[in-house]
């Protein structure tokens, strides 16, 4: 069991608080929602692999967020998805972190944990076939949209964390 600190609370908040942005902003809000879904702020997945503290914190903000589109089974869905499949990625991943593919351009981890979250969007994909969209094809673009944006996502954030320290 992680012991937390009132500054690790904080930075779970922030997290929360920046993904829920990231998502239900206008213009991001446009495309974070339905069966053709880009959402920018699932780049914050990938600070669970410098403390697993963060894993809380984008799957609060995930809760809050889907919230805002199809409510409660939302909530459950997606925050369950989040939570199960990020601390998955994280186990299963984290003894890549130090290796880099493409010449140094991405983490080897972050690059293995695209691939894995965006097969997660199978979640998503029976979610949205319960309220009629059409099941292979949502689970297809779902994770088209959730690799692309997981792919980026992995570049920036590492990134910004050779300038900022997210492991405290």
């Amino acid at each position: 069991m992680i012991k937390l600190t009132v500054r690790d609370y904080v930075h779970i908040a922030l997290v929360a608080a920046l993904y829920v942005v990231l998502t239900i902003t206008p213009p991001l809000n446009a495309i974070s929602y339905g069966m053709y879904q880009f959402r920018v702020s699932e780049m914050m997945n990938f600070l669970a692999f410098y403390h697993r503290k963060y894993i809380i914190g984008v799957t609060v903000g995930c809760m809050i967020a889907n919230f805002y589109s199809f409510g409660l089974i939302d909530v459950i869905v997606g925050g369950g998805s989040t939570l199960v499949f990020v601390t998955l990625g994280v186990l299963l991943f984290e003894k890549y972190q130090k290796d880099y593919l493409f010449n140094g351009m991405l983490n080897k981890a972050f690059f293995y944990f695209s691939f894995f979250f965006a097969t997660s969007m199978v979640t998503v994909a029976m979610e949205l076939y319960f309220f009629g969209a059409p099941f292979l094809l949502t689970w297809f673009t779902t994770a088209t949209g959730e690799l692309v944006s997981l792919l980026v996502g992995a570049m920036v954030i590492d990134k910004v964390a050779k300038r900022i320290a997210f492991k405290g």
